[in-house]
């Protein structure tokens, strides 16, 4: 209500021209949006950390945030091509580095980590319940 914070909702457009329309604001969107508009944005690092694929990936950029799917073992072979659209969306030529999901602004998970999914989704594992 102070006016200290605009909700832009998701229109990223929206958010760079009240940026660029106003000297010393501060703009959230994600950072495929950002690549697209360093002529005309500017980066804001925090504690010293730059938004970076590497500094996104390893956690260590604060406002980085995760996607998560689930998807419920019991409809695996039950809802068609589940199984196969989860095995893709974790494969090496989607979420990998280079992989078409980065070419739409996801960023991809270290290759360790990335391995580690691959390997719950082919055997399966069931989470564990929140505690």
């Amino acid at each position: 209500e102070d006016g200290a914070w605009i909700d832009s909702g998701e229109n990223d457009n929206a958010i760079v021209q009240t940026l660029t329309r106003t000297p010393g604001s501060l703009g959230v969107f994600g950072y495929s949006f950002l690549e697209q508009n360093l002529d005309t944005v500017k980066a804001e690092t925090i504690d010293g950390v730059a938004p970076t694929l590497d500094t996104i990936a390893d956690g260590s950029y604060p406002l980085a945030r995760s996607l998560y799917i689930y998807v419920k073992k019991a409809h695996i072979g039950v809802t068609p091509g589940l199984l196969q659209f989860v095995q893709e969306f974790v494969s090496n030529g989607s979420a990998g580095r280079d992989g078409y999901l980065e070419d739409r602004g996801l960023v991809p998970l270290p290759a360790d980590q990335l391995a580690a999914q691959q390997a719950a989704i082919q055997a399966q594992t069931v989470m564990a319940r929140p505690q």
